[in-house]
């Protein structure tokens, strides 16, 4: 089951492209544009986090955390907000949240961080290895690098390191082709198979 996510953001376009990402990294995500319907989400629907901007019309961040965290102590908020004050982020905190995040941000890094939270109510989830040797080489899944005995290093996509932490996990045994398609790309057809394949020329 996916874990659900409010994303609470009044700028449309990151909005959408935030939920895209992470929907695409196996996130069910629903997107409000004001702290008003953001509260009316929350208590209408089943959440594992929430993600709320702070400078939102209607009814502004800490308001809105401050009611989510009345309704569910225990439910897990990150702020993503460009507000960078000492005492913005002090109030983020006192409200309950469990990280406050400036923006800019690294996606990648706010995806792991999320991760990170959500698994630490959940002891039961197993600890993944994200480095491997492959031959000579060094391979870390987390920042998707490839490091050969030179010191030289390689940024991989996100499929290829995907695909790569995926075959380092049947090391010395048989990945079933179908296994990575419906993890990796989610379907098993012709195209997604011939799409792998690409994939495992690259690491090649």
């Amino acid at each position: 089951m996916k874990n659900r996510i409010l994303l609470v953001e009044d700028e449309k376009n990151f909005g959408a492209v935030l939920k895209d990402y992470l929907s695409l990294n196996d996130f069910s995500v629903t997107l409000c544009e004001d702290g008003v319907a953001g509260l009316q989400a929350f208590m209408n629907g089943e959440f594992d986090l929430c993600i709320v901007d702070v400078m939102m019309p209607k009814k502004d961040g800490f308001s809105l955390v401050n009611e989510i965290k009345e309704l569910n102590k225990t439910i897990p908020v990150v702020f993503l907000t460009a507000r960078a004050m000492r005492d913005d982020v002090l109030k983020g905190y006192k409200t309950g949240a469990d990280d406050y995040i400036i923006k800019p941000f690294d996606t990648e890094v706010l995806l792991y961080k999320i991760k990170v939270i959500l698994n630490r109510g959940n002891p039961s989830v197993p600890i993944v290895n994200t480095l491997h040797t492959i031959g000579n080489m060094r391979f870390d899944s987390k920042l998707r690098t490839l490091v050969y005995p030179d010191a030289r290093e390689v940024k991989l996509s996100p499929k290829e390191s995907e695909l790569l932490h995926l075959l380092c996990q049947y090391k010395n045994d048989v990945l079933p082709r179908d296994k990575a398609l419906k993890q990796i790309w989610k379907d098993d057809t012709y195209f997604t198979g011939r799409s792998m394949d690409v994939y495992i020329v690259k690491l090649r």
